[in-house]
């Protein structure tokens, strides 16, 4: 099984599977494909049109992290549903924070 982010130099990138259009904003902690990948399963109330459905993902990380929303941006996948998310900040506390991710339902 791999992990659902890696870390960088100066942040790290999170695995997302995102669905729009859902009833509520939220993280649904981690899940593993039958290819062994994981990801965070998130879901947003935006639809995926103009980049709507990022920027919400972007502003729900960020709310949930405790980070300024300009430290989290979709980096791949934009009009995909399996997204990288590029989170600035200290490694070792977003490995903490984001591994806290995969508790939430």
């Amino acid at each position: 099984m791999s992990t659902p982010f890696r870390l960088r130099e100066n942040g790290a990138e999170l695995f997302v599977r995102l669905t729009p259009k859902a009833a509520l904003d939220r993280l649904e902690g981690f899940e593993t494909t039958a290819d062994g990948r994981s990801h965070l399963k998130a879901r947003v109330r935006a639809v995926p049109e103009n980049g709507d459905a990022n920027h919400a993902l972007e502003k729900l990380l960020a709310k949930t992290l405790g980070m300024p929303g300009s430290a989290v941006s979709v980096v791949a996948g934009g009009t995909a549903r399996l997204k990288t998310v590029r989170i600035e900040g200290d490694p070792a506390t977003l490995a903490k924070s984001i591994e806290a991710l995969g508790h939430q339902s």
